[in-house]
């Protein structure tokens, strides 16, 4: 996303020490140079004031942060950018609540953001398992206190496999 290799935090706001070259940072990423609409790919594109553009044939106005997981957002680019480098420098993940330490934003603003890092970043293949699928010992239905009486099994504390049957899938 950064084009770089940042070694550390101090060299990442060292290349972003601002909201502008976060923007034109992210306008070169996204345009190169030649503003499309993300309304209207073929309108003329017109050049506002504030990092503002707006659509000929729509009429909307949009930013570079438009149609991007920085849209909607009131947090700074600044911080975006700190927070995916965070996010992507950690082998096992980070907590919303570090996070929201480390970049100084409020716990519910740091799970937000992590949740759009991680959507961005999602594997688009899960879902569906398919071909054959081997499950070990699983238990459906609680605890043996909870049964009714009639099913209930002395001394078993719940784990009992008496009244189990194997279930063979795709067999």
């Amino acid at each position: 996303m950064i084009n770089k290799d940042f070694n550390s935090i101090i060299e990442l706001l060292k290349a972003f020490p601002d909201e502008q070259s976060c923007i034109a940072h992210l306008e070169k990423l996204r345009w190169n140079g030649y503003i499309i609409s993300p309304f209207d790919p073929i309108s003329k594109v017109y050049d506002c004031k504030g990092n503002k553009y707006r659509c000929k044939n729509t009429g909307k106005y949009f930013n570079v942060k438009t149609g991007t997981l920085f849209d909607n957002t009131k947090v700074k680019l600044q911080k975006w950018f700190l927070a995916i480098w965070i996010v992507t420098s950690h082998k096992k993940g980070i907590s919303s609540i570090q996070l929201s330490k480390d970049i100084n934003v409020t716990q519910k603003t740091a799970w937000f953001m992590l949740q759009r890092i991680r959507n961005c970043f999602g594997n688009e293949k899960e879902g569906i398992l398919k071909n054959k699928i081997e499950i070990d010992e699983t238990y459906v239905g609680g605890k043996n206190k909870n049964r009714h009486n009639e099913k209930k099994i002395k001394a078993s504390q719940g784990r009992s496999t008496k009244d189990k049957t194997p279930n063979y899938w795709n067999d």
